[in-house]
């Protein structure tokens, strides 16, 4: 039974949940629940703290797990990332009173508050420079007005929060971070476990893909195949299949969602019609 570590709480609980869903595992009911066993997919999810999950999945109690990127590099342990998950984006930066500091030199001594130390101490390591890091658990933003430091390092998704306390951002980002799939580093291949964590990363690939695309279809003259299928080329090529009506063609082809209102517009202009997007719920590739 593959055994995998899943958020119990914060930002990436929720929509960990929802990604393994959609791929067709259960999920807990309460969030008391600290084990769950799926046995139809035999799969057993352990609920734990994102901090904790890549000291579990590294000591190979647990075969893989979910956690952001940036929980994955402080805590230092043994695991890599193995799938990006698209959620949970955020941009790991400096920040301190207006005029404090403004490039990564002028911290040469200063203290900088973090509850992310693994990830500050080695990113001042690798740029040459000396500074003192405080570890804190949380509310880093009061950090600067209690003299605990003068440059404050942390997430940021807006910025109002800085905002609110008087900081402002400098320098280039520390790191970028989205949700990601880890794994042990150098894990070795199990013919019992090695075939369903691939199932398992087909299953959260096929999610991503579904949530990306969306199904186009649309009626098109002969005449305008071309154009119409340039706009539309799908993953390999489109279907087409003819139409009752001599010179009609119908097309069916993936599109980026993201982009298909203004498709829609495009083969509109060339004489298409009846065209018509459905999402997809599941797929692979």
């Amino acid at each position: 039974m593959l055994r995998i570590a899943v958020p119990n709480k914060g930002s990436l609980s929720g929509p960990a949940a929802d990604m393994l869903h959609e791929a067709g595992y259960q999920q807990r009911r309460e969030s008391k629940e600290l084990r769950i066993v799926d046995p139809v997919n035999e799969v057993e999810f352990f609920y734990l703290r994102p901090r904790d999950i890549a000291i579990y999945v590294s000591s190979g109690r647990l075969d893989i797990g979910i956690t952001g990127r940036d929980l994955l590099i402080d805590s230092g342990a043994s695991a890599e990332p193995i799938l990006p998950l698209g959620f949970a984006r955020s941009t790991f930066r400096f920040a301190s009173k207006p005029g404090a500091a403004s490039t990564l030199a002028d911290l040469k001594g200063k203290t900088v508050a973090t509850s992310y130390e693994g990830i500050v101490a080695k990113y001042l390591a690798d740029n040459g420079v000396d500074a003192s890091v405080v570890h804190l658990d949380g509310a880093v933003e009061t950090a600067i007005e209690l003299g605990v430091a003068e440059v404050i390092a942390d997430v940021v998704e807006t910025g109002t929060s800085l905002r609110n306390a008087g900081l402002e951002v400098f320098g280039d980002p520390i790191m970028k971070s989205e949700a990601v799939v880890i794994r042990r580093t150098g894990a070795e291949t199990d013919d019992t476990v090695e075939p369903k964590v691939q199932q398992f990363l087909r299953r959260l690939q096929g999610v991503l893909v579904a949530r990306t695309y969306v199904m186009m279809d649309y009626d098109c003259r002969v005449e305008q195949l071309e154009k119409a299928v340039a706009l539309t080329p799908g993953l390999e090529s489109p279907t087409v299949s003819p139409l009752h009506n001599e010179g009609w063609v119908a097309v069916r082809a993936m599109v980026p969602a993201k982009e298909a209102q203004r498709i829609m517009d495009d083969l509109y202009d060339i004489g298409a019609r009846a065209i018509l997007t459905t999402a997809i719920h599941a797929c692979r590739l």
